[in-house]
């Protein structure tokens, strides 16, 4: 603990501040807005950087039985039962709506004789912070700081002349960087436009130059998409025929949109057309048997493809032998495609894996070149498919829905040229968000270094006798 500039002193939580834990009320008390004498409830989710007051719970004002329970000016209002991460939270409370009251995961840290914005930013302070977290008991998935917890925890106090300088200047070093940070969040919100755009420009035939613009321009021959199509289909009927299968071949179906317009030389084609299309299996019942899991064989779940960003080589669970047999075993190269919680995420297996039924795949007949493009095509139809999902708390489609997909085919050179293109130009964005979000990073790194130099006594100038002299 580092040593205090002459005229601060530490005292423990209870003599700076009286805590106040919120109401407690049963599940079915809360009450419509409006409701005759229901008030608004703070939540954890409304502790923020700021106190947010635009998704708030109401209930019956019965259940606030203590005058101090009601929110005040000044008051600091902090998470006291949370994950490890964000017990211990805070945010000012000034001039909060009337009527305002706090549920019983939080507590208000009211200032006694302290500066209310000196006693909030103290607390956040890395030291501080770090101090009540240590109080925080640990049940299985939920850390809980008490009243008594907290009254032992130190508080570096400076003299009240000095905590407002301390509190201007961090609020003036924190206005730049709320500032900096909202142009950073602007970048990102560009990048991401750009990324789309780059991608609809793609499967648009608008990146680059067409096949058939070129071969125009070189006085030559070239193969339209319509002849791979069939070169494709083809080579379908072949593998069926020579694979011994009974029965009357079954044609894939076509799809529905060939009226569209396309750029010269591209079609219009369906997934079970250039390949197979199918759902993930995990047959074995409960799906979380021990036996299951932690072998040899990557087992890919739809956060996976999330997280992927076009190619899955990272994946956070295994399947075991007995594992493997219940499933399907898919090759590196395969398309896949969540159909469940995150709909129409995509991403292409850099592994052979396996994957549940929430996880369709589709491995292609066709060049590797054409399964990038097709899930360069299905990140700009994610926001369509998901259209599709059913008003329901687990949204989901069927295999159907991605059946019926008419995708643009370009002709294979072409597809190298664009795919070439788009990994150019997404590294190029890539990079400059990782700079963009280092720069996050850092800036709320200096929020906490601005708050370790004011709370050590190093962020304003120490007077420590003019300060007497006037008190």
């Amino acid at each position: 603990m580092s040593e205090l500039p002459k005229g601060w002193r530490r005292v423990p939580f209870e003599e700076a501040a009286d805590v106040v834990r919120g109401i407690t009320f049963p599940a079915t008390a809360k009450s419509a807005p409006g409701t005759p004498g229901a008030v608004v409830c703070l939540r954890t989710s409304n502790v923020q950087r700021e106190l947010l007051f635009d998704d708030v719970l109401h209930v019956p004002g019965e259940y606030v039985r203590r005058d101090d329970q009601w929110l005040r000016h000044g008051d600091i209002v902090m998470s006291m039962a949370n994950s490890q991460a964000l017990v211990g939270k805070v945010a000012l409370a000034w001039n909060p709506p009337p009527r305002t009251t706090f549920g019983g995961f939080l507590g208000v840290l009211r200032p006694r004789s302290v500066d209310p914005r000196y006693l909030h930013h103290a607390v956040r302070s890395p030291d501080v912070a770090r101090a009540i977290r240590a109080t925080a008991s640990q049940t299985v998935n939920i850390a809980n700081i008490s009243v008594r917890g907290l009254r032992d925890v130190q508080l570096p106090i400076a003299p009240l002349p000095e905590q407002r300088r301390i509190v201007a200047e961090i609020e003036t070093q924190f206005s730049r960087l709320d500032a900096a940070v909202a142009s950073l969040q602007r970048v990102k919100v560009n990048l991401k436009r750009a990324r789309a755009s780059v991608l609809k420009a793609a499967v648009e035939g608008r990146l680059v130059p067409t096949e058939a613009a070129l071969a125009k321009a070189d006085g030559r021959a070239y193969e339209p998409a319509e002849k791979l199509l069939e070169r494709i289909l083809e080579e379908r009927r072949r593998r069926w025929s020579e694979s011994g299968a009974k029965g009357r071949y079954q044609q894939p179906e076509k799809p529905e949109l060939t009226s569209l317009p396309v750029p010269e030389g591209w079609t219009w084609a369906t997934m079970p057309q250039l390949g197979e299309l199918d759902r993930g299996k995990s047959k074995h019942r409960p799906r979380n048997d021990p036996r299951l899991l932690g072998g040899p064989y990557p087992f890919i779940q739809t956060g996976d493809v999330r997280q992927a960003n076009g190619t899955i080589r990272i994946f956070s669970a295994t399947y075991s032998a007995f594992g493997l047999a219940q499933s399907r075993l898919w090759p590196a190269g395969t398309l896949c495609i969540t159909i469940a919680a995150n709909i129409a995420e995509t991403a292409i297996l850099g592994i052979d894996a396996c994957f549940p039924d929430s996880v369709v795949g589709f491995s292609g007949l066709c060049a590797p070149v054409t399964v990038r493009f097709l899930e360069m095509f299905m990140r700009t139809e994610r926001r369509r498919i998901a259209e599709f999902a059913p008003a329901t708390a687990q949204k989901n489609i069927n295999l159907q829905i991605l059946r019926k997909v008419a995708a643009p085919i370009p002709p294979l050179a072409e597809q190298h040229r664009i795919v070439a293109e788009v990994e150019r130009r997404l590294s190029v964005l890539d990079a400059v968000e990782a700079a963009t979000d280092a720069n996050l990073t850092r800036c709320e790194r200096l929020r906490q270094s601005v708050l370790k130099m004011a709370f050590e006594g190093r962020l304003v100038p120490q007077d420590v006798a003019a300060e007497r002299s006037r008190t």
